[in-house]
């Protein structure tokens, strides 16, 4: 049985992966259309963005029933038939489990509206303070303040994103207990992994305190020691009980320590975490909603933070360039003109040999690029539009604020999923819910399997290679060349190999020195992204290359 150390995972944004009826939204049935494209691609697992019911006010991250399937996706019944195909192709399911927050139209929050009784409990409940100012003077992370009116009471209740979602009470025991309930009711219909939202800002403090003027608010709200009990609790009495269930956290504004933490297998939290300082490397002066071009040096600092302190206190970390809220790596780490191919495959075999799981999100695989939209009502996610309005109060123009979106915004990722050179890129025979990329004539699943040595064999064989070789999957982490300001590189070692990866980030031609023990009869290339090459001393790196080299030990 593959364990979560040899797995790849495929992350599919449901409502933009395929639509099998026209309504111009993705569904099930059309997960179940392309099972045999995701059997082809070799991985292990899917995991699915929210498919419960949902207003949609921050597309599917405010869930009103942890459940049911929302019908804008299909029924309970095709749910059920998704994870018993994919289960006969040997490929889990993994959910995504939204336990900081509700939909305000959630029943316990309406519930909780209505009455005075134990669903008043659930949710986090203050009233102002003395000098009628909201009870603490916290930031959302969708902007303006993280309180609102709780109904025609005396009462704010926190949001710590969108007004529309209310961060539950985790120090309510029955919460907890309920959550645990919907683990049990999901394991039921065999379901083999979780993904667990923003699960480190789950425990809030029993009171809480206004930001002082130097003090970030987010430190006062993020990895409070508390988690780590309510997360032992939670594998304990549900997920833990079952040997084949993978469990990732994804962390907020998160340390390695706490990485660590909650990950290491003694301490009986979580199997993996997502973190994302690497992609916060394009941000002027931390803020998101800038433009600067990125910084190489810090990401590779960060990245190797990570590992080596992940590998030293025996944690495991979830390693990504894409998902559901970030713009696509190719645009931000890679080249989307002549090199787009060429650096796609850099990016995935950079990340992809590195100590950890590594997840692919739709269109990752085919080179999928920003869709570059030109207009606001292009967008559809209120983060951005929330943005928008922020950048135009700060003096900047509408085309400046635009701009920016189409750098920053997690629309970028949503975009449908590009399958053919048709209309509306295969994915829908109606008006797609979000406008498809231009590009798609050029980038399609269609074209991109039948090329040879394309994007999509590349990442099929660094999917196999996991598996087949215990070095990447299990093997330790050493940085090398750290100072090099173009060039990421590192070593993974066994008892019985050694392997040198080799990542030109730029355009540039470099030349590498090798190490003596990699140039000899004992090493080979495991895999590249260029054509007909020979390991020598003097090793010259074209534009973009990756090249991992492994070598058996005397």
């Amino acid at each position: 049985m593959t364990t979560f150390k040899e797995m790849t995972v495929y992350q599919i944004y449901p409502k933009s992966f395929y639509d099998s009826n026209g309504d111009g939204v993705g569904d099930l049935q059309g997960i179940i259309e392309k099972i045999p494209y995701i059997k082809e691609l070799g991985v292990d697992m899917v995991w699915l963005n929210p498919i419960f019911p949902s207003p949609q006010k921050d597309n599917g991250y405010d869930v009103s029933n942890y459940q049911e399937i929302d019908p804008l996706y299909g029924t309970m019944e095709e749910f059920e038939l998704l994870v018993s195909l994919l289960e006969k192709e040997g490929i889990g399911v993994m959910l995504d489990m939204v336990f900081n927050h509700t939909s305000t139209e959630h029943p316990w929050f309406q519930q909780a509206l209505s009455d005075e009784g134990k669903y008043r409990d659930y949710y986090l409940l203050r009233q102002s303070q003395e000098d009628g100012s909201l009870p603490t003077n916290w930031q959302s992370k969708f902007s303006g303040p993280t309180w609102a009116k709780f109904g025609n009471t005396d009462y704010y209740y926190l949001h710590l994103f969108d007004v529309s979602q209310a961060d539950l009470n985790w120090r309510n025991s029955q919460v907890r207990q309920e959550l645990r309930q919907v683990l049990s009711f999901w394991l039921s219909k065999g379901v083999k992994g979780f993904r667990f939202d923003v699960i480190n800002l789950i425990g809030k403090d029993v009171q809480l305190v206004d930001a002082k003027p130097d003090e970030e608010d987010k430190s006062l709200y993020t990895d409070r020691p508390i988690v780590h009990d309510f997360l032992k609790e939670m594998n304990e009495k549900s997920f833990g009980r079952l040997s084949n269930v993978v469990t990732v956290g994804e962390l907020s504004s998160t340390t390695v320590e706490q990485g660590k933490s909650y990950s290491n297998p003694q301490n009986r939290e979580l199997d993996m975490v997502f973190n994302f300082h690497h992609l916060k490397v394009d941000y002027k002066d931390g803020q998101k909603w800038t433009r600067m071009p990125y910084d190489f040096i810090e990401l590779k600092k960060i990245i190797n933070e990570w590992q080596v302190g992940m590998n030293e206190g025996n944690g495991w970390s979830a390693l990504f360039w894409n998902n559901h809220d970030q713009p696509r790596a190719l645009n931000r780490f890679g080249h989307t003109g002549i090199y787009r191919e060429k650096s796609a495959k850099m990016l995935a075999a950079a990340i992809h040999l590195l100590r950890g799981t590594p997840y692919i999100y739709q269109g990752e695989e085919i080179g999928m690029v920003n869709p570059d939209y030109t207009r606001l009502k292009d967008y559809r996610d209120v983060e951005s539009y929330n943005a928008y309005e922020e950048m135009l109060k700060k003096g900047l123009t509408k085309t400046q604020a635009l701009e920016i979106l189409q750098e920053k915004s997690r629309d970028n990722a949503r975009s449908p999923m590009q399958w053919q050179n048709s209309t509306h890129a295969g994915f829908t025979k109606g008006t797609p819910w979000i406008n498809v990329s231009e590009q798609y004539k050029e980038i399609n699943a269609e074209s991109e399997m039948s090329k040879k040595d394309s994007v999509f064999q590349f990442y099929q064989q660094l999917i196999r290679l996991r598996k087949e070789c215990q070095i990447i999957s299990i093997g330790d982490y050493q940085p090398f060349l750290v100072e090099h300001p173009w060039v990421f590189a590192y070593k993974r070692e066994d008892e019985i190999h050694e392997l040198l990866v080799l990542n030109n980030f730029y355009e540039e031609e470099v030349l590498i020195e090798l190490p003596d023990e990699f140039v000899n009869e004992k090493s080979s290339i495991l895999i590249s992204n260029e054509e007909n090459t020979k390991i020598t001393k003097k090793y010259r790196l074209s534009p973009f290359e990756s090249i991992a080299i492994l070598r058996q030990k005397t």
